[in-house]
């Protein structure tokens, strides 16, 4: 299949190697001319045989609707487009619906596997229709792990289903590495563990909370074993925020995702408002010592 890319970022880069790599045509568009094929989406469209296949690796948001908007604009009756991106579940109708009024086809998919999927293949999730998910099965094929095909994709629903999805598994990525963290935390508080690292690269053998993330947590600790070259800053990429709020919309209790969560919030205070309010209740009611600034 000849297959256009838009968005050549880290992602949409080592996808494009793994789908060339598969024996597919792919012409990338991006906008750093230094990474694109082509001079715009109007040339990457040109480029296409028809019926044509685009696939959007772009960021969530405005982002995405600008691109899903022009390329509305240029492609024609029967064309197909995947948005690969995060984009929240809830915008995939609006895609649909604005490519659906050129006669243009539209599939969701979730994408997970990081900078590793380009080797080890991607976790796919889809939403849309079966006939379209049909027909762009060999790229899908191509992307996903090797070995059988419900291990690493799922057509999940329909428009906005593979979005869900992916937004769900974020906010249990969540929940995962902030229970890994704070083992970590408590191993290195103890006292009483001489080798973290070591604790962390025998769980990753043989015991219940083995995984690729405790895999990652485990060459992390081999590269900066005092995790000194890192700040506790976390950022959000929006997912573990949306997986609460439909938590909350759906009266479905998550009380791990929505911890974590919180938890990335704190990691960006170097002075934390709320706390200083519960010092200050402290100092109060029982008469505990309260630190000044000056004490730091």
């Amino acid at each position: 299949m000849h297959l256009g890319m838009v968005g050549l970022g880290r992602m949409g880069a080592n996808m494009r190697d793994r789908l060339v790599a598969g024996g597919h045509t792919v012409t990338g568009y991006d906008r750093d001319p230094g990474l694109s094929d082509v001079a715009g989406l109007a040339d990457l469209v040109a480029a296409l045989e028809r019926p044509r296949h685009v696939w959007v690796m772009v960021p969530a948001g405005a982002a995405t609707r600008f691109t899903i908007d022009e390329l509305a604009e240029l492609l024609a009756p029967d064309d197909l487009v995947v948005d690969g991106g995060n984009s929240r579940w809830t915008d995939d109708a609006g895609h649909a619906r604005r490519l659906g009024e050129a006669g243009v086809r539209y599939l969701d998919c979730g994408v997970s596997g990081g900078v590793w999927g380009a080797e080890n293949g991607y976790g796919l999730m889809v939403g849309g229709d079966e006939v379209d998910v049909a027909r762009m099965m060999p790229v899908f094929d191509v992307l996903r792990p090797a070995g059988p095909r419900d291990r690493g994709f799922v057509h999940a629903g329909g428009v906005g289903a593979g979005h869900y999805a992916k937004m769900v598994h974020n906010g249990i990525e969540y929940g995962l590495m902030q229970a890994y963290a704070e083992g970590y935390e408590l191993l290195e508080a103890s006292g009483v563990v001489e080798d973290v690292a070591g604790v962390f690269r025998a769980w990753s053998s043989g015991t219940v909370v083995r995984s690729w993330l405790l895999d990652l947590l485990v060459r992390a600790l081999e590269e900066d074993p005092g995790l000194e070259q890192v700040t506790g800053a976390v950022q959000d990429s929006g997912e573990g925020r949306w997986s609460v709020e439909e938590a909350v919309a759906n009266a479905v209790p998550a009380p791990v995702i929505s911890a974590a969560l919180f938890a990335r919030f704190g990691s960006r205070q170097t002075d934390s408002p709320a706390m200083k309010a519960v010092a200050a209740l402290r100092g109060q009611f029982g008469g505990h010592a309260v630190g000044r600034p000056s004490d730091h």
